[in-house]
């Protein structure tokens, strides 16, 4: 049985990587036992470990869902200096989605349900309440 998913990628320097993923993520790490190593838990039982050492290429995409992608595009493009990247759909898809890179290579994937019902039902599902 399967309880928990962990999750990592290298950055080449730990401060500029734990920087820009405590942008991407809009928080601190959760977890920082050691020089070189930093954990966030994006919900109960997933973790995404930045840990310092050689990028692998072409590694991900690490995707994540979010509520509004339109706006978490321009955050990025704004608040990281990402190049501005698409967002993809397909009518047969109950999703829309978008790839992008972080400074070191890895691959980071952001997408949004259509239905905003289902949403809000996944976030009660996971966290046990609603969200804004």
């Amino acid at each position: 049985m399967i309880y928990e998913m962990t999750v990592q990628v290298r950055v080449s320097n730990i401060k500029q990587g734990q920087s820009w993923y405590e942008t991407l993520l809009n928080k601190e790490p959760d977890f920082s036992p050691h020089e070189g190593f930093a954990e966030w838990q994006l919900l109960p039982g997933c973790w995404l470990q930045v840990a310092e050492g050689i990028p692998s290429s072409g590694s991900g995409p690490i995707r994540l869902g979010v509520a509004d992608l339109d706006g978490e595009r321009d955050r990025l493009i704004q608040s990281l200096g990402i190049e501005k990247f698409s967002i993809h759909s397909r009518e047969d898809v109950p999703v829309k989605w978008a790839t992008f890179s972080d400074p070191w290579g890895n691959g980071i994937g952001l997408f949004q349900y259509s239905d905003q019902q289902a949403v809000q039902k996944r976030i009660v599902t996971l966290l046990g309440r609603h969200i804004q």
